[in-house]
């Protein structure tokens, strides 16, 4: 709830008064049917997956959003903006198979924080998915500032209700809490510049080479939680996690061929599209020469 406060108050400032993103435009009806779905579903994920450090080790939830690609295609099957391909289904399968495994080495498995990161999980894909039905079907684009700048605002609200009633309450218990402003402050900045590292990262590069920094993102994680932090991360977990990884791998590679095949065919296609241009200028110039040769 800080952190979505933060990030909207600074994206308001970035784009109203600093002018460094144009803003979009969108209407009232759009906002309330598109946006406010996508922060809905954006809270629920980030209710559930904080809560489940809570019960879960740093390393093991890293392990367990190696689900991601698996959620957000089944999602995407299942609301018709996939196609369903054999070969890809094998790999999800993969994936889910060495997840299974670090579930099973994972010295502190938890069933309740299992439950709330799978629904972190299952929250976050259907939004992308949503992101991708709403938004795009609408011909409305949003880069990570402007996101936040409709978004954050929306996430703000849905999270101060169950904060009202679930973790104030606690908060007036404990008279030894006391907000840090230093932590609390610098831990939102963190959280926003993360926002403005995937805009200049995708901006540059795409949103596939994210996708592949995510994946070496969670290696690093993992090391860390077991170094820094005295993490318990057994064999069974590495085994588990490293054949998630390779899955994960193969995903993204084969999204990048895809990707490249589509660009080469694009091309192609307007190397043709020109190439027939040209030769309907030149039959014009000719009948043009002939009808003056005539006349």
């Amino acid at each position: 709830m800080i952190h979505m406060s933060f990030c909207a108050t600074l994206a308001f400032l970035l784009i109203k008064v600093f002018k460094v993103v144009e803003p979009v435009s969108m209407s009232r009806e759009v906002y309330l049917s598109s946006v406010v779905p996508i922060g809905a579903l954006y809270s629920l994920s980030l209710w559930l997956s904080n809560s489940a450090y809570i019960y879960l080790s740093v390393s093991f939830i890293q392990m367990l959003k190696a689900l991601m690609p698996v959620a957000v295609y089944s999602i995407g099957v299942l609301f018709k903006k996939e196609g369903f391909k054999t070969d890809t289904m094998v790999n999800m399968l993969s994936i889910s198979f060495g997840v299974a495994i670090a579930a099973y080495g994972e010295a502190r498995f938890d069933t309740w924080g299992v439950i709330l990161q799978l629904g972190a999980v299952a929250f976050e894909a259907t939004r992308l998915v949503m992101i991708q039905i709403l938004l795009t079907s609408k011909g409305i684009t949003l880069n990570p500032i402007t996101s936040l700048y409709y978004v954050a605002p929306c996430c703000f609200i849905f999270l101060l209700v169950p904060w009202i009633f679930v973790e104030l309450p606690v908060l007036r218990e404990i008279s030894s809490f006391h907000f840090d402003f230093f932590i609390f402050g610098t831990n939102s900045l963190c959280a926003f510049a993360l926002n403005l590292a995937v805009f200049l990262l995708v901006g540059k590069t795409s949103a596939l080479t994210m996708n592949v920094a995510g994946v070496v993102k969670d290696w690093l994680l993992i090391a860390f939680s077991w170094s820094v932090i005295k993490d318990t991360v057994t064999p069974i977990n590495l085994v588990g996690y490293g054949l998630a990884f390779l899955g994960v791998a193969y995903y993204n590679h084969s999204k990048l061929q895809a990707l490249k095949a589509k660009e080469a065919q694009k091309k192609t296609t307007q190397a043709d599209e020109e190439a027939g241009r040209l030769l309907e200028e030149r039959e014009s110039e000719g009948n043009d020469k002939k009808s003056e040769s005539q006349s």
